[in-house]
């Protein structure tokens, strides 16, 4: 039995240490930078801020972007 535990619990952690892994590569991809925050929460519309309470970040930076893209092609063209 103690064999058995022995083998089983570095089994068991090195699996929970690969999905933990998972877990944080996902968060660190749709983390929100600290300047993108400022910038949704000075200009966002209502609308926007109401999608962020519902839906969360990804979807109301989202909207927040499609509105904001047509302005900034314009800076970049001129």
């Amino acid at each position: 039995m103690t064999v058995f535990l022995v083998l089983l619990i570095p089994l068991l952690l090195m699996v929970f240490a690969l999905f933990m892994e998972r877990v944080e590569k996902r968060l660190k991809t749709s983390a929100v930078r600290e300047a993108d925050v400022q910038e949704f929460l000075d200009t966002a519309r209502p609308e926007e801020v109401n999608t962020l309470i519902r839906e969360g970040w990804t979807k109301a930076f989202a909207k927040f972007r499609r509105r904001r893209l047509p302005r900034l092609r314009r800076r970049h063209r001129d």
